[in-house]
């Protein structure tokens, strides 16, 4: 809360921006968002467009592990249920690109629904060791099924149309990719102010406590899950149409620990977190490359070195943040603010 500003009313306290100064950062960062195509280059606006995906993909596992205390580790399992169910949908079936990615976002709801009934009897290494089994029996669907997801070969997503507009290149996706990330930013945020964003908190806080106060186990873990892979399955579908083809090897166990990572590197049941970790993981790797290409001149060492880099980073970020920021890059940005507000008082 910002200094001088004080909620007197139960409607203020259920705003969706309840301060002045909220809504102020929230119409800055608009600004600059919208305004950002208009300085970018296509590099550029492909990094955006990564990080908008990411940041839908990221929502939907702190649904499932921040604000339910579900761990899960086939999470990217989830966004290929997503990305195959999309494609399959606009260049076999022939559904529109703006039903086929919803449509795509249910399949991978139920999927994930069906793998989150474990998360009912199972904690902790255990339910994280049923999550990853899920990772490997999709791995093995996406490749096996060749009839519907071409095998090791993979798909093409088809080209996908709106309003009878082919929709492609970096700067229209842009506006697409940022309308979804805005949307299940909105989602997610109103989810955590309602009845069943409540409960949600309670199982992970306490379930046995939540469960004698009558909240249903079974139903809100289970939903968790399908929230959370039902954005798993939109991120998925958007990076499909988006690449233009869809392999067994964009969704492997990698992509799972990279959602994992920017999860806990944002901040555990933050929306704020989930979007300073996608932010901060996507942008690392081409920090990386271009610091090595101006150390290392030479091409092979390069490679080599960025190799190495890229494998330990995730190892690293989550070694330096639990111990220098625990809750994340998201409660350091609380606690500035908190610092800010109370300059020059504060201690």
């Amino acid at each position: 809360m910002s200094s001088g500003e004080f909620i007197v009313r139960h409607e203020q306290a259920l705003r969706l921006f309840p301060t002045k100064w909220g809504r102020v950062r929230i119409a800055v960062a608009v600004a600059l968002v919208l305004a950002f195509p208009i300085f970018a280059n296509s590099y550029q606006l492909g990094l955006a467009n990564l990080i908008f995906i990411n940041i839908v993909a990221v929502l939907g596992l702190n649904v499932i592990t921040g604000f339910t205390g579900q761990i899960s580790i086939g999470h990217g399992a989830f966004l290929g249920v997503g990305a195959y169910a999309s494609a399959y949908l606009v260049s076999v079936v022939g559904v529109p690109f703006l039903l086929a990615v919803p449509a795509a976002g249910l399949v991978a709801a139920v999927v994930g629904s069906f793998f989150g009934i474990p998360s009912v009897r199972l904690k902790g290494l255990y339910l994280a060791i049923a999550t990853l089994a899920a990772q490997f029996i999709l791995e093995f669907v996406f490749k096996g099924w060749t009839s519907v997801t071409g095998g090791t070969s993979g798909m093409s997503a088809g080209a996908p149309h709106i309003f009878g507009y082919e929709i492609h290149g970096d700067l229209p996706f842009y506006w697409i990719l940022l309308a979804a990330a805005a949307l299940a930013l909105l989602f997610v945020r109103n989810l955590t102010r309602t009845a069943t964003g409540r409960a949600l908190m309670a199982v992970r806080d306490h379930d046995l406590a939540a469960e004698i106060m009558g909240i249903s186990l079974f139903r809100t873990k289970v939903l968790a899950f399908a929230i959370g892979s039902f954005l798993a399955g939109v991120a998925g579908a958007l990076w499909g149409h988006y690449v233009g083809y869809v392999t067994p090897e964009q969704f492997g166990l990698g992509l799972s620990i990279s959602l994992l990572v920017m999860v806990i590197v944002g901040g555990l049941g933050s929306v704020l977190g989930s979007v300073l970790g996608a932010i901060f993981v996507t942008l690392i790797p081409e920090a990386l490359t271009t610091g090595a290409t101006m150390l290392v001149p030479d091409a092979s060492r390069l490679t080599d070195m960025l190799a190495f880099l890229r494998e330990g980073l995730f190892g690293a970020l989550i070694i330096v943040t639990l111990i220098v920021e625990p809750a994340g890059l998201a409660a350091r940005w609380e606690r500035i603010k908190m610092y800010w507000s109370l300059y020059p008082f504060a201690r």
